[in-house]
């Protein structure tokens, strides 16, 4: 069984007069424990396709499933919910909290969305800071570590809910080469320890190199 299924996907925005077709039908199919790029020049539609397949904005036309889930016409609540219960994210900027610890950072989707028991949640939240190596780290805030360290804990807290699914939206692009190779090792070993699939939209050719499977977008279709 596939993981992400999308068949004659488009998405179109509107503004006034201006037709933007960001999406063009494309079709493609994703496994589960893959590692898989979206790649192509800037306003080729990878982010677009990523938060679609996020259920962060719905398709226009076509037909997508996400973890055996149709979600081409999910309403807002319950794409809310299909998000918290399968999908982790990861960005470019780490978008972690500031005001909230690493541990705490960490332990926010348990508590926004799978309302976890205390205890049950702490347990997960320091497995995962293990697993990430930021073990010794929890009581620290994002203000007081370091880029390689955020994104770190970015990976922890995308994959707290045991998402099957993780979408990084360019997840490298502010960190040094060193760093980024870091990170990618950490990655591709999470997805070996928990089976989970992670799509990348990126520029980084670290990146691409890592991915089992590469998507070449060109204007809103695959290229080629």
């Amino acid at each position: 069984m596939t993981l992400v299924t999308a068949k004659a996907l488009e998405k179109t925005y509107i503004a006034g007069d201006i037709t933007v077709k960001a999406i063009r039908g494309v079709d493609f199919a994703i496994e589960p424990a893959s590692f898989v790029s979206f790649v192509g020049p800037s306003g080729s539609g990878k982010s677009t396709l990523l938060n679609m397949i996020g259920c962060l904005d719905p398709p226009t036309s076509g037909f997508l499933e996400v973890a055996g889930q149709d979600v081409t016409h999910l309403r807002s609540k319950e794409s809310a919910r299909f998000r918290g219960e399968h999908i982790g994210f990861i960005f470019q900027d780490f978008n972690l909290i500031p005001v909230l610890t690493v541990f705490e950072n960490v332990e926010y989707p348990l508590l926004m969305v799978q309302n976890w028991p205390k205890q049950k949640r702490q347990k997960r939240v320091q497995e995962l800071l293990k697993s990430v190596g930021m073990a010794d780290q929890g009581a620290k805030y994002p203000s007081q570590i370091s880029g390689g360290q955020k994104q770190r804990v970015a990976v922890a807290r995308a994959l707290v809910t045991n998402a099957k699914l993780v979408l990084a939206d360019e997840p490298t692009a502010n960190l040094d080469s060193k760093t980024s190779n870091r990170i990618i090792e950490l990655m591709k070993d999470m997805r070996d320890e928990f089976g989970t699939t992670f799509i990348f939209s990126t520029h980084d050719p670290k990146v691409m190199k890592s991915a089992e499977t590469i998507f070449t977008l060109e204007d809103g279709r695959w290229e080629g």
